[in-house]
């Protein structure tokens, strides 16, 4: 079987067909996305911890399986990996929608979660490999805009279809991924890979050796204790928030004459506005922020940037009108972008080219183990009592990043003896 995957029938120019793939899988993404979590509750009739237990089990299934579906990419092809991702993230969405039941959606889930550790890291070694390392910059910078337009795309189509049933978004985006899988078993080609070395290769022993690395060098350096710490804090905290604010809407408020009640719609435009509203953060951060603020005190707006997604959080929970809370969810959207590219240039100076890898890795893996720790709880939390009061004991949660970033803004803003080269993030 696998042999039969190895080769295409056609080969076709790689980084159009890498063009294609991303523009069709950012076209699926978020035709499902866009209405799947009111499909959840709507259709399928989740309760709110049912909801973020499905969440919770996704997120350990990618964690779980990242380095065994590795092994694929690493030994045998990075074609063959992202031709078995996508086909299975198509069939994990696809079977959810057409059974929808709370099992379906777990089955579901584990199913597209075990399809995206296939493709997460493959599917990037593979153009790099094809295309070569020197020439791949600007081919990731195509992608990004093809992926931010082909979401707009899907999400606007997400809208349309979700007028027939919510559940046919799910189907029409899994059917689409599948077909995908197919058209690339045509003609995608693979000219240049070579195996991993072995000591290259990610393994449950190289990520245990990851988490001692990083535990090392976090007692000795402030900023890393402290990103570590919220990192932890945030995916501990997000996981409610982020299965649940749709739940918070829908039980609360009835949806605006103006999408003529319709509630396909009516989420359809919220996730563009958030996309939009996120967008214009994050080029405020790259752009606009004055690069003094960011290179001398990169702690004060990524506090602030914490503070108001705690606030929004609240907001989210307490408030009793539909736009302000709606205002709050694009609110704490938007603060996460505006942050990010400034904290991700923050940690990187404050590391050297040896550990980078090792601390961004297990930075990740703090965020899971949270998540993953977290949900759970925090839902059972909302069945038995409300979905505001999970909400507020997340923004509790979440608090402490406030003060930890404060702490650390003027110790750790500029490594010791090495001056701050300006940054082009964002």
């Amino acid at each position: 079987m696998l042999r039969l995957l190895r080769r295409p029938l056609r080969e076709a120019d790689a980084t159009s067909t890498f063009y294609v793939l991303t523009a069709v899988a950012a076209f699926a993404f978020a035709l499902c996305f866009t209405l799947n979590l009111v499909f959840q509750y709507r259709v399928v009739g989740l309760d709110p911890f049912q909801m973020v237990l499905v969440g919770t089990v996704l997120e350990a299934t990618c964690f779980l399986f990242e380095v065994p579906t590795g092994i694929v990419a690493d030994l045998y092809s990075r074609r063959v990996s992202v031709l078995i991702g996508f086909f299975l993230i198509g069939a994990g969405f696809a079977f959810e929608g057409i059974v929808a039941t709370f099992a379906a959606a777990v089955i579901g889930n584990v199913v597209w979660g075990i399809g995206y550790t296939f493709t997460s890291g493959a599917l990037q070694a593979w153009i790099t490999d094809e295309v070569g390392e020197e020439s791949v910059g600007p081919v990731f910078t195509r992608e990004t805009q093809i992926d931010l337009t082909f979401s707009i795309v899907g999400t606007l189509a997400a809208g349309a279809l979700g007028l027939l049933g919510l559940r046919a978004p799910v189907i029409a985006a899994g059917v689409t991924l599948m077909v995908l899988a197919v058209g690339l078993w045509a003609v995608m080609p693979e000219r240049h890979f070579h195996p991993t070395p072995r000591g290259d290769r990610e393994t449950f022993g190289h990520m245990r050796d990851q988490l001692v690395s990083g535990l090392r060098i976090a007692r000795s350096r402030q900023v890393v204790r402290v990103f570590l710490l919220v990192s932890l804090l945030v995916g501990l905290a997000s996981e409610v928030f982020d299965r649940l604010w749709r739940v918070r809407v829908l039980d609360t408020f009835e949806m605006p004459a103006v999408f003529g009640g319709d509630e396909a719609i009516a989420f359809t435009v919220f996730a563009l506005v958030g996309t939009v509203v996120s967008l214009v953060a994050s080029l405020a951060s790259g752009r606009w922020l004055p690069r003094r603020v960011v290179d001398e005190d990169p702690g004060l707006p990524v506090a602030l940037a914490a503070m108001l997604q705690v606030v929004a959080v609240i907001g989210v929970a307490l408030l009793g009108n539909l736009w302000l809370v709606l205002a709050c969810v694009w609110l704490r959207g938007a603060a996460m972008a505006f942050s990010a590219p400034i904290e991700s240039t923050w940690v990187n100076r404050n590391l050297d080219g040896s550990t980078r890898a090792t601390v961004l890795s297990m930075n990740g893996q703090a965020n899971a183990i949270g998540q993953v720790a977290g949900g759970p709880p925090l839902g059972a939390l909302a069945t038995r009592t409300s979905i505001p009061v999970a909400l507020v004991v997340a923004a509790v949660v979440q608090a402490p990043t406030v003060l930890a970033f404060l702490r650390v803004r003027r110790a750790a803003g500029r490594p010791a003896g090495r001056p701050l080269e300006p940054s082009n993030e964002g």
